[in-house]
C-alpha cells in the first residue's frame, strides 16, 4: 500500500500498516518521538490501520499541542484507571467501579462513574496522585479489535458498557484500548504510552449526570479535568477559571440584588429584583429607541396560545421535547408560548396588506417558555421562562437585502455598545440529509444564498455550519467572545420563506395579484435573561454609568451635611439620574467601602467646604481603579453625568 507525506513524497508500506509503521519507515528517531497523526486532516493515533492512498502527517513531542484532543482523551483514560485504583485501595473489588462515557472536551476531559461510594471533591488530589503514578510507569496504550460477543463477555459486569455494545451492529469490529491492567471500550484515538502524556492537568470538579442525558436513567457521578500541553497554559487557564468564579453572574446577582430564583415560584423562573429591573429596563429602552429610529412598531401578545397556532407554525411538532404540555380549557387545548413569531404572523394577517405597506416591522419584548431539564438550568443563562427582544419583518423580495443589512447593522451596534467587539459570524444552513426542515428546497437555497450574499457584501468574515438552521429557515448567528475568552451565541437573524407559506399570508402587489411576503426573524440580545447574565460576567458587575442600577452614592462626612446631601440627591433625581444618600451612622471610609462593594460607579463626598461652595468631591470607579477629583462644581458635574447617561458612553 502507499501513503503520502506532507511534502508529497510517497511511502510504500505493507498492507494494514499504521502511522507508527510510517514513522519507523522514515526513521527510528521519528518513531520514538511520534505521538499521533493526522490522516486526511483527521486526528488519529499511531495504531489505527491506514487506508490506501492516505495523506498523513505525524505529530511529535515537539508540537504536542496539535494533538490536544488526543492527549486529553488519553488522560481521561488515565483518570478512569486511577479512580478504579483509588477504590481498590479502599478495599472495593475492581468490578465495583462501573463506567459510562468519557470523552475529551474543550480544555479537558470527563468520565462518568457508577461508584460503590460517592467520590468527594477532597478526594480529587489523591486521584491526581495516582494518575501521576500511572504516567510515571510508562504503560503502553495498545489498541485491539474484538467481536461483539467478546466485548459483551469482557464487560458483562457493567450494564452501561453492555448497553452501548448491544446497540452496535453485529458485524462491526469493536475496539478496546489497554494500559496495564486497565481495559476500556473506546474508539480512540490515544497516545502510544502513558509516559508521553503531558503532566499539566488538574481534576477540577464532580457533578451528577443522567446516564445518556435522560432524566429517567440513573444519575452517575461525573468527574471533570482540564489538561494542556504545558504548565504555563494550565496556570493561565486556572487563573481565568478563578476570574470566572469572581464574575459568576449567580454570585454577583445575589450580591448586587439583581435577581433571585425562588423554589416556591419554580426552577428556572427568575424573579427580577428592583436593581435588576432597572438594568433590564435600561436595556429594553436602549433597543426600543434604536427600533423606533428604524421604523419598528411595538406589539404585545399573550403568554399562552391555542395549540392549533403552534401546530400550524410547526413549533409544536418540531420542538416537542422543549415545549410544556398542552392545557385543556373549555374543550380547547392551549400551550405556554414557545415562540413569538406565530403571534406576529397573525397580527400581520389581521388586515389586508398592499405592497405599499411593506415592509411591516413588528417588535415585542415577548416572554416565552421552554421546558429545560433541571440539570441544565443555570442562573439566568439557562431558564424556563425568558423574554426575547423579538421582531419580525414582513417584506417584499426586492426589500429583503436592505432589511437584512439594516438588522445586521443594528445587531453589530448593540454588541459594540457593550464592548463586545470580538464577534464571529456563523451562517446556519440546513443539512440535506435531515428531515427536520420544512418547506421547498428551492426557497431554502434562495434564503441561504441571500444571507451569504449580504454578509459578503459588507465584508464580514463568516463560517457556514450545515445543520444549524432553524426548522423553517437559515440564520446568521453572532458568536461573541467575552473578556474571559469564552464564546456566547447572542443575536440571530433568520430568513424565512416557510411560515408565510404555512399561514398562507400575502400582500397585494402592483399587478393586483396576491404575493407571498418574506419574513425576517431577529433578536439582537437573544433573550434579556441570558444577555443580562453574560453582561454581568462581562463587566464583573461594574456596569457603565448609564446601565448601573445604582448610579450615584452621595456620602455626607458628618450628620450636619445630610441636608445638603439630600438636596443634591433630589436635584439629580429630578434630572433623571439614580442617586441615593448614605446617611447611616458609619464613618466616611466605611460608607465609601459600602458603595464600592455595591459597585456604584460614582461617589460624591460632601463636607463643610463642599457645602459652602456648592461643590462635591468625586470618587469614580474606572476599569483601572479609581479616579478622584476635589472641589468640583455640582452643576457642572450634574451636566457631565447627564451627558454621559444620555449618550450611553
Amino acid at each position: 500500500m502507499h501513503v503520502f507525506l506532507p511534502d508529497g513524497k510517497q511511502l510504500e508500506l505493507p498492507q494494514g500498516a499504521t502511522a507508527l509503521d510510517a514513522a519507523q519507515a522514515i526513521g527510528p528517531r521519528l518513531a520514538q518521538d511520534a505521538l499521533a497523526a493526522t490522516v486526511g486532516g483527521v486526528l488519529t493515533d499511531l495504531q489505527t490501520p491506514l487506508p490506501e492512498g492516505a495523506q498523513i502527517s505525524l505529530i511529535t513531542k515537539k508540537n504536542p499541542g496539535q494533538a490536544q484532543s488526543v492527549f486529553r482523551h488519553s488522560l481521561g483514560h488515565v483518570m478512569s484507571q486511577a479512580v478504579g485504583e483509588f477504590y481498590t485501595r479502599k478495599g472495593h473489588p475492581r468490578e465495583a467501579v462501573k463506567r459510562g462515557v468519557g470523552p475529551s472536551i474543550e480544555n479537558g476531559f470527563y468520565q462518568d462513574f457508577d461508584l460503590p461510594e460517592p467520590l468527594r471533591e477532597e478526594d480529587l488530589p489523591a486521584i491526581e496522585a495516582i494518575m501521576r503514578e500511572i504516567i510515571g510507569q510508562g504503560l503502553d496504550i495498545t489498541r485491539s479489535e474484538v467481536s461483539k460477543q467478546e466485548a459483551l463477555e469482557r464487560f458483562g459486569f457493567d450494564p452501561y458498557k453492555v448497553e452501548l455494545i448491544s446497540e452496535l451492529p453485529d458485524d462491526q469490529a469493536i475496539t478496546f484500548y489497554t494500559q496495564g491492567d486497565y481495559v476500556d471500550l473506546c474508539r480512540g484515538p490515544h497516545f502510544p504510552n502513558t509516559g508521553k502524556l503531558p503532566t499539566a492537568f488538574k481534576l477540577t470538579s464532580t457533578s451528577g449526570a443522567y446516564w445518556r442525558g435522560n432524566e429517567k436513567n440513573p444519575i452517575l457521578q461525573r468527574v471533570y479535568g482540564v489538561a494542556f500541553a504545558s504548565q504555563k497554559e494550565l496556570d493561565e487557564y486556572l487563573e481565568r477559571l478563578e476570574e470566572a468564579k469572581r464574575r459568576d453572574h449567580r454570585k454577583l446577582g445575589r450580591e448586587l440584588e439583581l435577581f433571585t430564583i425562588d423554589p416556591l415560584v419554580g426552577k428556572g423562573l427568575p424573579l427580577w429584583l428592583p436593581n435588576g429591573t432597572v438594568l433590564r429596563e435600561e436595556l429594553a429602552g436602549f433597543l426600543k429607541e434604536q427600533q423606533f429610529q428604524r421604523g419598528y412598531q411595538g406589539v404585545i401578545t399573550p403568554n399562552i396560545g391555542n395549540l392549533e397556532l403552534y401546530k400550524t407554525s410547526g413549533h409544536y411538532q418540531n420542538y416537542s421535547d422543549s415545549n410544556f404540555s398542552p392545557i385543556t380549557v373549555d374543550d380547547e387545548q392551549y400551550m405556554l408560548k414557545p415562540m413569538n413569531c406565530p403571534h406576529h404572523v397573525r397580527i400581520y394577517a389581521s388586515k389586508p396588506r398592499s405592497y405599499r405597506d411593506l415592509p411591516v416591522r413588528l417588535a415585542e419584548f415577548g416572554t416565552v417558555y421552554r421546558y429545560e431539564q433541571s440539570g441544565e438550568l443555570n442562573g439566568l443563562t439557562r431558564v424556563r421562562g425568558f423574554t426575547q427582544d423579538d421582531a419580525h419583518i414582513f417584506c417584499r423580495p426586492d426589500q429583503l437585502k436592505k432589511e437584512f443589512l439594516d438588522v445586521l447593522d443594528l445587531t453589530v451596534l448593540v454588541l459594540r455598545t457593550f464592548g463586545m467587539n470580538d464577534v464571529r459570524f456563523r451562517v446556519g444552513t440546513r443539512d440535506p440529509e435531515s428531515d427536520k426542515y420544512v418547506g421547498d428546497a428551492a426557497n431554502w437555497d434562495l434564503a441561504e444564498g441571500q444571507i451569504i450574499q449580504a454578509v459578503e457584501e459588507v465584508g464580514l468574515p463568516y463560517s457556514v455550519e450545515p445543520g444549524d438552521a432553524a426548522f423553517y429557515g437559515p440564520k446568521l448567528d453572532f458568536v461573541v467572545k467575552d473578556v474571559l475568552g469564552r464564546e456566547w451565541q447572542l443575536g440571530t437573524i433568520q430568513v424565512d420563506y416557510n411560515l408565510p407559506e404555512r399561514f398562507d399570508i400575502s400582500y397585494v402587489g402592483e399587478d393586483g395579484q396576491d404575493h407571498r411576503p418574506i419574513m425576517i426573524h431577529r433578536a439582537p440580545f437573544g433573550s434579556l435573561e441570558r444577555f443580562v447574565g453574560i453582561l454581568i460576567e462581562h463587566y464583573a458587575g461594574d456596569f457603565p454609568l448609564w446601565l448601573a442600577p445604582r448610579q450615584v452614592a452621595i456620602i455626607p462626612i458628618a450628620d450636619r451635611h445630610n441636608a445638603y446631601a439630600e438636596e443634591l440627591r433630589a436635584e439629580l433625581h429630578a434630572a433623571g439620574l439614580r442617586a441615593e444618600v448614605d446617611d447611616s451612622s458609619n464613618r466616611m471610609n466605611a460608607k465609601v467601602r459600602s458603595a464600592e462593594l455595591s459597585k456604584i460607579p460614582v461617589m460624591l463626598i460632601v463636607g463643610d467646604k463642599e457645602q459652602e461652595a456648592r461643590q462635591v468631591s468625586v470618587r469614580e470607579r474606572t476599569p483601572s481603579g479609581h479616579q478622584e477629583r476635589k472641589g468640583v462644581g455640582f452643576d457642572d458635574l450634574k451636566a457631565e453625568l447627564l451627558e454621559r447617561y444620555n449618550s450611553r458612553s
